[in-house]
């Protein structure tokens, strides 16, 4: 298994986290998965999380392996290796945290840190069978990892159960606080496109929980969707597209990246006009219904011998991306349900209300672990 592109030994006597190569840790080089990057100079400082980590003694094991240039979904990568899909071996590992993810389900640590930008924590967290969190957008530094600039990319934790989650989260942010009461809280359940064994095992587990719920629609999700394609396109372009010319990016992040570099201003405008819409119609949404649910995948993950091709699998994120566009806290929650493939169940909160959402997973986690 290529889950780590480097091990390391550093910190105190804490659990045991991987850290995704591309946040940076000081006199090692964040390569981001990629040959293009072989040779850059070592980071000069650790990002902010890593020094968060560090400063609670968390123990960092290693730079874990990555979709190259964190630009991709299933987590296939033909320079460092794919990590195999611990839980799942027939299918990818999901990207781009895909080392990450699989740390975490394979047990070689506690907790991981991914980032993503349009599902590269959930949806590796959905393929593999854990938890995975994206914060609110801002709220856990982005200080030393790449790209530099994002409007999108939010840095979070992958754990194999919530007190470990949160855990982590209280190290990468200082102003994590207790979680709430979530007795009154009333959920959401978003009507979307999903194979249909996946819309109902996500609908039974909210049944059978203790929140009442009601359905309901939200017109700008699919806009949502292709509009953060947009932004991401337009961003990780501005970001990595001077990489090309270098003839050392693989092929699929290659064809991907020419692909993103097309996209004009009047489509990034067009884009954040639904970024706004989308965005007020999701808090809107959350004044009724203070967590919506969800699938975090509409479908399978693909299988390893189908998914070569990484362009025509960017739909592993329809259910995800629209969530980075509007920046609310998400989490992919794994559930425990006999099947040929892993299922997860998504859960959102308002801008802020993060603990919150722990809370609520924590809770639908905790019916599991009793049934």
């Amino acid at each position: 298994m290529t889950i780590f592109v480097e091990k390391l030994d550093l910190g105190g006597s804490g659990p045991s986290v991987g850290i995704k190569d591309s946040i940076d840790i000081a006199g090692i080089r964040t390569r981001a998965g990629s040959r293009a990057l072989e040779d850059i100079a070592p980071a000069s400082a650790n990002a902010d999380v890593v020094s968060g980590l560090l400063a609670a003694g968390y123990h960092i094991i290693g730079k874990t392996n990555l979709h190259e240039l964190a630009f991709g979904t299933t987590g296939l990568n033909s320079w460092t290796g794919t990590p195999a899909n611990p839980l799942f071996p027939a299918y990818v590992p999901g990207g781009s945290s895909s080392g990450s993810a699989a740390a975490v389900a394979a047990r070689l640590a506690d907790v991981a840190i991914g980032t993503d930008t349009g599902g590269s924590v959930r949806i590796p967290a959905a393929c593999c069978g854990v938890f995975g969190l994206k914060p609110t957008f801002g709220r856990v530094s982005r200080q030393g990892v790449m790209p530099a600039q994002s409007s999108l990319d939010c840095v979070g934790p992958f754990a194999r159960d919530m007190d470990a989650l949160v855990d982590c989260m209280r190290a990468i942010d200082p102003g994590f606080g207790a979680l709430p009461d979530p007795a009154d809280v009333r959920i959401g359940m978003l009507e979307v496109e999903a194979r249909s064994e996946i819309r109902e095992a996500v609908e039974a587990v909210v049944r059978a929980s203790s929140f009442p719920y009601a359905r309901l629609a939200l017109s700008e999700f699919v806009p949502a969707y292709e509009a953060g394609l947009v932004i991401i396109n337009a961003e990780t372009w501005a970001a990595c597209g001077s990489l090309v010319s270098s003839g050392l990016v693989g092929e699929d992040v290659a064809k991907r990246l020419l692909v993103a570099s097309k996209t004009s201003r009047a489509d990034v405008e067009l884009a954040e006009q639904v970024r706004v819409a989308f965005t007020a119609e999701v808090d809107r949404a959350l004044r009724d219904f203070p967590i919506l649910a969800l699938p975090t995948m509409a479908d399978a993950p693909p299988l390893m011998e189908s998914a070569a091709d990484t362009s025509k699998l960017v739909g592993m994120t329809s259910l995800v991306r629209p969530f980075n566009l509007s920046g609310h806290p998400a989490i992919a929650v794994p559930l425990p349900i006999a099947a040929a493939f892993p299922m997860s169940l998504q859960l959102i909160a308002a801008k802020g209300q993060d603990e919150l959402l722990c809370a609520v997973a924590r809770r639908m986690a905790d019916h599991f672990d009793q049934r």
